[in-house]
């Protein structure tokens, strides 16, 4: 009993700290009991000033979300890389459908036929295809003779001869304007007509891409013909007559091979400094390794 009345037994410097705890727990009783925990929020989430200002927000987001996807330009659907269809929206077997249609040297000529060819949703198809821009001439005939039905082998009978492509048929290509088109006959008539297409890269201005559009009007049905130099015997003097090929280019070439005692191929010309693959392309239209 003693050993029991020990335990209650406080000394006075534990009374405060006592008498602290008792006012503490009476203060949380009467605060839970008078004080109304069931009060609406100091800010009305469901307010009108609220609500509009969350619908400002999320216009500005969307409006930065638009702005952040990839734009779309006009485009020539013949002509889209792995990239573009990527961003597109197609998939790998659609693309992978529409390069082996390429590659055997087909064209699309309408929304039709990309369907056709690729397999592409109906959903993605709808988004894309008012951006589709083929070239004029594919337009117009589209138009006026309903082209979307014919075929591509009846599509080339409307290849122009490069050879005699008047002013106003070279300015419908896109891309092509006044001076250009002047420029292509300009070229056309110093070397007494073209003898590959591959010698519009040698037109100043035309770009890779107004060049493959305008390759699909146009074709040489009537060669000029090319005298090939023998690039194993052609001095550096007779090398610089290459359209395209300056004095400096053509000494290198002729160094190039005599160091090397013989040429055995063209492509060999690449390994010269100044030789694209794109100059070897029209290079080669005037030389021979035999």
């Amino acid at each position: 009993m003693q050993k029991l009345k020990s335990h209650f037994e406080v000394v006075s410097s534990q009374r405060g700290g006592i008498l602290f705890l008792l006012l503490v727990c009476t203060g949380l009783l009467i605060t839970y009991l008078f004080v109304d925990f069931n009060r609406e929020p100091a800010l009305d989430i469901s307010s009108e000033e609220i609500l509009a200002l969350q619908a400002e927000i999320d216009s500005i987001r969307r409006l930065r979300e638009e702005e952040n996807k990839p734009k779309i330009y006009p485009f020539n659907p013949n002509f889209i890389s792995d990239y573009k269809a990527y961003t597109l929206g197609l998939t790998t077997e659609e693309f992978d459908r529409l390069k082996s249609y390429r590659q055997e040297g087909k064209w699309i000529n309408s929304v039709s036929d990309f369907k056709r060819i690729t397999g592409v949703h109906d959903t993605v198809l709808d988004r894309i295809s008012p951006y589709f821009k083929f070239p004029d001439w594919v337009t117009r005939t589209r138009r006026g003779n309903g082209f979307a039905n014919r075929t591509s082998s009846q599509a080339s009978s409307e290849i122009i001869d490069l050879n005699a492509a008047t002013l106003e048929q070279l300015q419908e290509i896109n891309g092509i304007g006044p001076a250009l088109s002047q420029r292509i006959i300009a070229y056309r008539d110093k070397l007494g007509g073209f003898s590959h297409e591959l010698q519009l890269y040698n037109v100043y201005g035309l770009s890779d891409e107004v060049i493959t559009r305008a390759l699909l009007r146009f074709k040489v049905h009537t060669p000029a013909p090319i005298q090939q130099l023998n690039i194993n015997t052609a001095s550096a003097s007779d090398l610089a007559t290459i359209p395209g090929v300056s004095f400096d280019l053509a000494k290198e070439i002729w160094e190039f091979r005599r160091l090397r005692e013989r040429i055995d191929s063209l492509d060999e010309l690449t390994k010269i400094q100044g030789i694209t693959p794109r100059k070897l392309k029209l290079i080669q239209l005037y030389l021979s390794v035999e």
